[in-house]
Formats: C-alpha cells, sequence, structure tokens
C-alpha cells in the first residue's frame, strides 16, 4: 500500500527546492542530486541505492509499472509525495516527463577504493566539460566493461542531471572517481597500469597498440583534448583516422571507438 503526502501548489517549499537542485551550488549544499525518469531509479534501486524522497505524478506516468516502483521505493525507505500534474511539470528536468523523480544523496569514490580485475582495464577522462558527454561516456564504459571511470580536474559535475539521464541509470553501477590528473598518473604508476592515450597527435593508429595489459585508456576534453601532463605521461599515444575535414570525432564516440578496440583484442 503505497503512503504519499499530497502536495498541490506550486509554491509549496519541496517544489521550490527541487528547482534549485538543478543548480550545482544547491546540489553540493545539499549533499544530494535528482534522478529523473523510471529506468534511473529502477536502477537505482536494483543497486540498493536508497532515494530520500520519491515525488510522482499519476498524470504523467508511461505505464511501466510505476506502482511496483513506488512500493519498492517505500520498502527502502523513501518518502513519497504525490504532486499535481502542474507541479511536477515544474520540477521536471526533460520535455516529456515520466512522472517520477527521485532525490539520492551523494556519493564519492576514492582510487584506493577501486576493485580491479585481473587484468585491470580503466576509462580515463580529463576536463571533460559537457554532462551529456559525461553520461554517454559512462554508458560506453559500462557496455566495454570497464573497472571504472577515473574523471581528471573535471568541469562539469558528475550529479548534472544531463550526465544523469544521459547514463541512463549506469551512473549507479560503474564506479567513477573524481581526482587529479596528478593523482591518477601517480595511481597507475603504482599499480602498473600501462596507459594509452587517444589524441590528434598520436603516433600509431589506435588499432596498431597492445591493449591486453593493464590497460587504462585516457580521453581528453572536448574543446582541447588531454593536457600536456598526460601526453607525457602516457606509454602510448594513438590516433583515429580521420579520412574527412574533421581532425577529430566528439570525444564520447572516440570514448566508445577506442574502448571496443580494447574489448575485441583483450577477447581474444
Amino acid at each position: 500500500m503505497i503512503s504519499a503526502e499530497k502536495i498541490t501548489s506550486l509554491q509549496n517549499d519541496r517544489i521550490k527546492n527541487l528547482v534549485k537542485l538543478r543548480n550545482r551550488r544547491a546540489r553540493d549544499q545539499q549533499g544530494v542530486f535528482i534522478a529523473e525518469g523510471y529506468r534511473a531509479i529502477s536502477r537505482a534501486l536494483d543497486k540498493r541505492i536508497q532515494p530520500k524522497e520519491i515525488y510522482f505524478s499519476r498524470e504523467w506516468f508511461l505505464g511501466e509499472n510505476e506502482d511496483e516502483l513506488l512500493e519498492k521505493a517505500q520498502s527502502s525507505g523513501a518518502r513519497l509525495y504525490e504532486v499535481s500534474k502542474q507541479a511536477f511539470e515544474k520540477v521536471a528536468y526533460r520535455d516529456r516527463p515520466e512522472g517520477l523523480l527521485a532525490v539520492i544523496d551523494q556519493w564519492h569514490h576514492r582510487l584506493d577504493e577501486l576493485k580491479l580485475s585481473k587484468p585491470p582495464f580503466l576509462l580515463i577522462v580529463e576536463s571533460i566539460e559537457k554532462p551529456g558527454n559525461l553520461g554517454t561516456i559512462l554508458r560506453s564504459a559500462d557496455a566495454a566493461g570497464v573497472d571504472a571511470v577515473i574523471c581528471c580536474d573535471s568541469v562539469t559535475d558528475l550529479f548534472n542531471p544531463n550526465a544523469i539521464r544521459s547514463s541512463t541509470g549506469v551512473i549507479f553501477s560503474m564506479p567513477t572517481v573524481m581526482t587529479s590528473t596528478e593523482e591518477a598518473i601517480k595511481w597507475l604508476k603504482e599499480k602498473n597500469i600501462r596507459s594509452v592515450a587517444t589524441s590528434p597527435r598520436g603516433q600509431r593508429p589506435y588499432t596498431e597498440v597492445d591493449y591486453r595489459e593493464p590497460l587504462a585508456v585516457v580521453m581528453g576534453s572536448e574543446q582541447f583534448g588531454l593536457s600536456d601532463n598526460w601526453l607525457e605521461a602516457c606509454d602510448s599515444k594513438v590516433r583515429i583516422p580521420m579520412a574527412g575535414q574533421a581532425d577529430s570525432l566528439n570525444v564520447a564516440m572516440a570514448t566508445l571507438i577506442t574502448l571496443f578496440e580494447a574489448v575485441r583484442q583483450r577477447s581474444d
């Protein structure tokens, strides 16, 4: 049996706070973020991540067993709030809301907490600027089976609503560490993990290096690529051959291509 407090006013304090949580400062101050939609919330619950609050509006439901999800969330300890269609439209981030929004505590992983496979397989990204790219990169990393994603000198916020949405809930299962380039380079050396940087300045095509050893694939920012620190520290620098006028690919696309070359080799 679902038990939920009803909210109809657009001026309700909880509604106002949900709007504030679109802003990084408010999210960081409160130590929470918002996840919207059935798939993202369902994946959080599947990974035993307990939402603090769930806001829902039946008038936006798409018919994907929402009541079952709400019961599961309530059983996990989440407080439920049923809001009017207009109130939910005000707090929703999506153009076409699904009628489900969760408030979840932020978390922070450290490099020394990572559980590595044998041989390790990691993705490192530096100074990613666009939240949508970060979310898509997390999906690619998940699909490729990497152990973790390490975000160095991050410009965007891991808990940005666009990053959450683009990850389609993968954020709840993919270990992700936010750290500095210096710390990541030091840690890789301590772990004897080889790094391969993808850059237009790479000496060899990305298909001509060995990805089967303990490995970290390293990708740079959308605008500036990899810093000199990474280009100097990486064991190999590779490029994705370009046949047209463009000299580089979108970082999320380049990440996907490089990761799956590693998957191909490591599967042989």
